[in-house]
């Protein structure tokens, strides 16, 4: 790629007027010698290798940004040097045009970052975060300067490397906050408690990082005209803030709550990006400057950011910005790399490694934090990403360094993230926190315990009947219930989660008009339990692909029986709402949650029952763990005034003979539920021989439309004949069998169904064990209700964003 070589900008090069737009091949002309069909192959084989980079090493724990750095080596000169196919596509009449379109992308994905970013992490961040985020700052920036001073004492280094070691020594102690943000995205870490420490600390080692660079990059341009040097960004400043920050805040009060923001908003802040970026290059600084600070001028989040975002992110992102990795990766070149700029390029990416790592795992280590978790804390805080290429290219563009350095801290790069982002994944699960040693099931909860459930709510439609299902649980005086409702919210245009507690008679600002209706139906829930039920409410805004591990935290926290999740379909008078991110969350709950799970298909018929003075609840009972724990689920239920429980127990003949531990265990709690409903007549008790799938299918089918809810197992033996042939047709395997059956599409049944899955002690660990089997015949006897504290068990402390 001959079009690399930056002392091309000095010369005049012939070139034969070809013209922008190709005739075509069969015309006799080669398309690639044309402007746009090469531009076009451009973006198509950095878009298609990205693409595929990332397929292949994100399940080995690799970043995009790892990938988007190889796809610069890949199809560069570095690799495959004169080409001549790469030559022919990146030739040098296109690369000029290809070049505008890679810095276009750039722009915008920039300002995309600084619409993200949200400033109010410093105001909310406590003691921990300040601290490691300035050591993390202060540490490599201290060690690369010692390195700095002692090397530029030796007259011997070759003259060009002494007079920009000391750029070079700021340059590769930077962090970024933005870099740090997207690691933990790409690792899923984003929600996890490492994931929170790392944002928050990130943030303030940014802000001191980047304050670091302007002032320098300030100092060195000030002694050609140092009065408009400090004046036109200040102005350009001023002028985003305080003109097109409140032209945007009064595109917000104009759009009605809840609805879109109109096309011509969004087409005035493009021209907005375009023009501050142009005003930036204008007045001699990096074309990105006033793309990210109208970027953060930006209210972030709906409805604003969120439309931005939706508007350009997907093409900027796959399309545009492998094109730019492209072009920066070409400038390097392993060739003209010397030994000596190999070993102090090295050195302080060592020394900044060091810094980083020591800044970031010192203060954790103070700070209580686990040792394997302060490590990883610190790999996450030395790792690099897009900004870091941005600023050693503005160096090599305005001569602050020259290409065997940027060559070489390009190649730092691909090897501190690319061989240390696996390790953090490798040495940080957070699901080992949810690990639980103890059982936290509702079979091993007494009835004469306190009760408490944690309840996911995606859409507010879900209330009603979560609601309803909660109160058939039958919280007394003396079974109280204690509920931790939270309400679920993807997160879109930020990139900083949130997680809020609703104290009960304080007014905040609540982040969208769902939630305010959720409040206020559980509040009311409350008031009207005559002290009975106690409801905690939280929302956590975080991305769907990492917030089940804010629900089985606070699981675990809470200490909570079952966690009850709506399934991704919800059933409403406009038909049926898909809410497909929802499904691979409840995935996660399922295989990651330290108690029992619950998913509630929802169809109206529990909170609209047509039986007005009873609720009937069926439950499907075939046999296992997952069994038992609906049946214990019942038991509490059966207990309600209002409710009339009728177990179906699905019996195979086959098995009549075989006597089990496992069905011992099945005996002793049908045993319990008879003696529990004798002498009640709205309980009842049914026995149906099946030996069959098809036999199964007729039974559910026949008493499927019966009651108001149905409560199944999700787990059963896959090679009893009564389940053969059932896998092979399971449209909604989180359900297991009989869900499945009764909330596929092809199903008749119209009623709500609980699927039950009893907690999961290891990981993967479905099957009978026998040490399993004896636990759950052990009586196990916890206390969790406290007199002296009564219902004050809220740690308010742990959540990232208090009441305003």
């Amino acid at each position: 790629m001959n079009a690399s070589n930056p002392d091309l900008q000095n010369l005049w090069v012939c070139q034969g007027r070809a013209g922008i737009i190709s005739k075509g091949y069969f015309y006799g002309q080669n398309p690639l010698s044309h402007t746009t069909p090469a531009v076009l192959a451009q973006l198509s084989l950095s878009s298609l290798c990205s693409v595929l980079l990332q397929y292949i090493l994100t399940p080995l724990g690799e970043s995009a940004f790892v990938s988007l750095l190889l796809v610069g080596f890949i199809l560069g000169p570095t690799l495959w040097g004169s080409s001549s196919f790469l030559t022919s596509v990146y030739s040098i009449k296109s690369i000029q045009t290809s070049s505008t379109f890679a810095f276009f992308g750039c722009i915008f994905y920039i300002f995309l970052i600084g619409i993200k970013m949200d400033l109010g992490i410093v105001k909310r961040a406590g003691r921990k975060p300040v601290v490691i985020g300035f050591l993390t700052f202060l540490f490599p920036v201290t060690l690369n300067l010692i390195v700095a001073g002692i090397l530029s004492g030796k007259r011997e280094l070759n003259p060009v490397l002494l007079k920009s070691i000391w750029h070079v020594a700021i340059f590769q102690a930077v962090t970024s906050f933005h870099v740090i943000v997207c690691l933990l995205a790409d690792l899923k870490l984003v929600n996890s408690e490492l994931g929170q420490l790392a944002i928050s600390s990130s943030m303030i080692s940014g802000m001191c990082s980047w304050g670091l660079v302007i002032v320098i990059l300030f100092i060195t341009e000030l002694k050609h005209e140092p009065f408009w040097i400090l004046l036109c960004p200040i102005s350009l400043i001023v002028l985003i803030f305080y003109v097109l920050r409140p032209l945007m805040v009064k595109m917000i009060a104009k759009t009605p709550e809840g609805e879109q923001v109109k096309e011509g908003y969004v087409l005035s802040i493009f021209i907005m990006v375009l023009g501050t970026a142009f005003l930036s290059e204008v007045l001699g600084y990096h074309v990105v400057f006033g793309a990210t600070a109208l970027g953060i001028a930006v209210p972030h989040g709906p409805p604003l950011g969120t439309a931005l975002e939706n508007k350009i992110e997907s093409f900027v992102s796959s399309i545009l910005l492998p094109s730019y990795f492209v072009l920066s990766v070409s400038r390097v070149d392993l060739l003209s790399i010397h030994s000596e700029t190999v070993f102090v390029i090295s050195m302080f990416g060592l020394t900044s490694f060091i810094g980083k790592v020591l800044g970031g795992m010192l203060p954790a280590l103070f700070f209580k934090v686990p040792p394997v978790e302060a490590f990883s804390l610190g790999l996450v805080m030395s790792c690099q990403g897009i900004s870091d290429v941005l600023l050693v290219q503005h160096g090599h563009l305005t001569f602050l360094v020259d290409r065997q350095m940027y060559s070489m801290m390009v190649i730092n790069m691909l090897f501190v993230s690319g061989t240390f982002t696996p390790v953090i994944k490798f040495l940080y699960d957070p699901s080992r926190h949810y690990k639980a040693s103890n059982k936290r099931t509702i079979h091993h909860t007494s009835l004469n315990m306190e009760f408490r459930i944690l309840a996911g709510i995606y859409h507010q439609d879900s209330t009603p009947c979560m609601i309803r299902l909660l109160e058939i649980s039958n919280p007394t005086a003396k079974t109280p219930m204690c509920c931790y409702i939270v309400h679920l919210v993807q997160l879109v245009g930020s990139l900083s989660p949130l997680f809020m507690y609703h104290e009960p008679g304080a007014t905040a600002k609540l982040p969208t008009k769902d939630c305010g209706r959720i409040i206020n139906a559980f509040r009311l829930y409350e008031q009207e339990s005559n002290g009975n039920v106690i409801v905690n409410l939280f929302t956590s805004i975080s991305p769907f692909a990492s917030i089940h591990e804010e629900v089985c935290r606070l699981a675990v926290e809470k200490r909570t029986s079952v966690v009850i999740i709506p399934f991704h379909m919800q059933w409403g008078f406009h038909g049926i709402e898909d809410i497909t991110e929802a499904r691979a969350v409840n995935r996660h709950i399922l295989a990651k949650a330290p108690c029992s799970v619950g998913i509630l298909v929802d169809r109206g018929t529990l909170s609209a029952s047509k039986h007005h003075f009873v609720y009937k609840i069926g439950i499907i009972f075939v046999h296992g763990r997952d069994d038992r724990e609906a049946l214990a689920y019942g038991l509490r239920m059966a207990k309600h005034a209002k409710v009339s429980l009728t177990v179906i127990h699905l019996i195979d003949p086959a098995e009549g003979a075989v006597q089990s531990l496992d069905m011992d265990l099945d005996d002793d709690i049908i045993t319990e539920f008879k003696a529990a409903s004798a002498g009640k007549k709205r309980h009842s008790y049914i026995t149906e021989f099946v030996k069959d799938s098809v036999e199964l299918i007729t039974v559910i089918r026949s008493v499927q439309n019966s009651y108001d809810l149905i409560l199944v197992g999700r787990h059963h033996r896959s090679f009893s004949p009564i389940f053969m042939g059932l896998t092979e047709w399971n449209e909604f395997p989180e359900l297991g069998f009989l869900g499945d059956v009764l909330a596929s599409s092809d199903s008749q049944c119209q009623v709500s169904v609980l699927v039950v899955q009893q907690q999961v002690y290891r990981a993967g660990d479905r099957m009978n064990s026998a040490k399993n089997l004896l636990e759950d015949s052990a009586e196990t006897v916890e206390i969790i209700f406290e007199s002296t504290q009564g219902w004050k068990d809220i740690d308010i402390s742990r959540h990232r964003m208090q009441p305003r």
